[in-house]
């Protein structure tokens, strides 16, 4: 047996194997079991008390169809019958064709099956009542089972019984033929070439469509998909999710104006190709979609929002003026800057406080107050397990709220962190929890909600090894950053 399972390796490494199939045809196994011997002496089928001789097998199938295949199937072994008093051995060599009929198609995963055929057996020269080796077996039948391992390896057993001809291998002539049941267990390897033109993925011998370009997707007979079935293909198809026009490239064109809804503007509204599609009731070369006043009287000059020219009179066209009904500067796009800060006022988180266009208009947290802020986030320590402040980290809270107030401008974002003890879920709910109760803690001072963000991150940003106890303690931390 361990010759067999070396050979099965060895074609295994060798062949190029792949499910059998129209496609792969050919299929070879390497087997091995025991026979059991019915006559004249005894009948040992399905019995385990007796003595039990063992074989080898080979067999080759080829696919017929879908449920059905022709296997031949050699063996080489001992045969014989001992039931402590009477019996007799001989080595033996066989051969059957038979013809196999498969209950499930060659996608499942198990496949059980039955055959029936032709054969014969060559019995070595151990015994001296007969002149003749050859024994016919006709017919020989049985069943087995394949289990798929993977896509190109079978596990196979099968029971076949071989009715011979023969009266004498027993050495008894009481007028029953010997016949014998082989108990056979063994892999098997589908191998074989596919021809693919194309190189679709489809076979030749299945492919409808033998020239699909190269790179487009098709179905299983080979042909390119049409997901949206407007009669174009995928390949060729600017929307290929969409049915639409062979005139727009299989684009649809939902308001008909001649303009594919990928392209079009204002696809539910026909308008001109001038303006993508969309419409201008005015005439003012503007459309509707951009028009800020739809309404202009013909003959009006207009800037491109469709409207007079420098509402506001502070020699920025309305086109360009960001604030059209308040005067500003050229600089700032016709808006008004009060503070002076060069921030305009629409823009500006502090309109009157001057601060820099870093900060949109707010004035820069000093180095030392940014410190401040870092160093009271490493003094924030919450109970065990909790999202309960401890009195210790109150103190260094009024601090915070303190240095915010002075920073109206700032916003704060709340970030917090859990070493991994516990599992991920649990980590991030509860270093959600506890930038909560910063925040509520903060918000009870006064400063405004919307200015804080918590977020709880877990274990996800750790920035220590939490192998340690050391490197753990550092992992469970607040952290404070300020953004405008």
């Amino acid at each position: 047996m361990e010759k067999f399972l070396c050979l099965c390796i060895c074609l295994a490494s060798a062949l190029t194997v792949r499910a059998q199939t129209e496609d792969k045809k050919w299929n070879i196994g390497l087997h091995g079991g025991v026979v059991q011997y019915h006559g004249d002496l005894g009948h040992d089928f399905y019995k385990t008390d007796n003595t039990m001789y063992g074989f080898g097998g080979l067999s080759v199938s080829r696919y017929l169809g879908r449920h059905f295949d022709i296997n031949a199937f050699f063996t080489r072994g001992t045969l014989g019958y001992n039931d402590g008093t009477t019996g007799f051995k001989s080595d033996f060599s066989s051969a059957s064709l038979n013809l196999r009929f498969n209950f499930t198609g060659p996608e499942a995963i198990v496949r059980p099956y039955a055959f029936g055929g032709i054969g014969a057996i060559l019995f070595d020269n151990q015994l001296n009542f007969h002149k003749e080796k050859i024994d016919s077996a006709l017919p020989t039948a049985g069943g087995g089972i394949n289990f798929r391992l993977t896509p190109s390896i079978m596990f196979n057993l099968q029971e076949t019984f071989l009715f011979t001809n023969n009266d004498a291998r027993d050495g008894a002539l009481a007028g029953k033929d010997d016949d014998f049941l082989f108990h056979t267990a063994g892999l098997t390897f589908n191998f074989g070439d596919t021809k693919d033109t194309d190189n679709d993925g489809v076979s030749d011998q299945k492919d409808k469509c033998p020239d699909t370009p190269a790179g487009a997707a098709v179905d299983k007979n080979g042909c390119p998909l049409d997901k949206d079935n407007d009669g174009i293909a995928d390949y060729m198809d600017g929307c290929p999710d969409v049915a639409g026009s062979k005139n727009l490239n299989g684009c649809p064109d939902r308001d008909n104006d001649g303009i594919s809804d990928a392209t079009d503007r204002c696809p539910d509204l026909a308008g001109s190709s001038a303006l993508k599609g969309c419409p201008d009731a005015d005439r003012d070369g503007v459309a509707d979609i951009d028009d800020k006043c739809p309404n202009t009287k013909s003959g009006n000059k207009v800037d491109a929002t469709g409207c007079p020219l420098d509402s506001d009179k502070d020699g920025v066209l309305n086109d360009d003026d960001r604030c059209p009904d308040a005067a500003g500067p050229v600089s700032l796009k016709g808006c008004p800057d009060n503070d002076g800060d060069g921030v305009p006022d629409i823009d500006d988180r502090c309109p009157k406080v001057k601060g820099n266009i870093a900060n949109k208009g707010c004035p820069e947290i000093t180095k030392e107050d940014a410190k401040k802020i870092t160093y009271i986030g490493s003094k924030i320590f919450f109970e065990n397990n909790s999202d309960k402040l401890k009195v210790a980290s109150l103190d260094q809270l009024d601090e915070l709220s303190k240095i915010l107030n002075r920073y109206e401008g700032a916003n704060l974002i709340i970030e917090g962190h859990t070493d991994s003890n516990g599992s991920d879920e649990f980590n991030k709910a509860l270093s959600q929890k506890r930038t909560e109760s910063v925040k509520n803690y903060l918000i009870g001072k006064g400063i405004s909600e919307s200015r804080l963000t918590g977020l709880g991150l877990g274990e996800s940003k750790p920035v220590a090894t939490n192998k340690t106890a050391l490197g753990r303690a550092k992992n469970r931390r607040v952290e404070l950053k300020t953004t405008y």
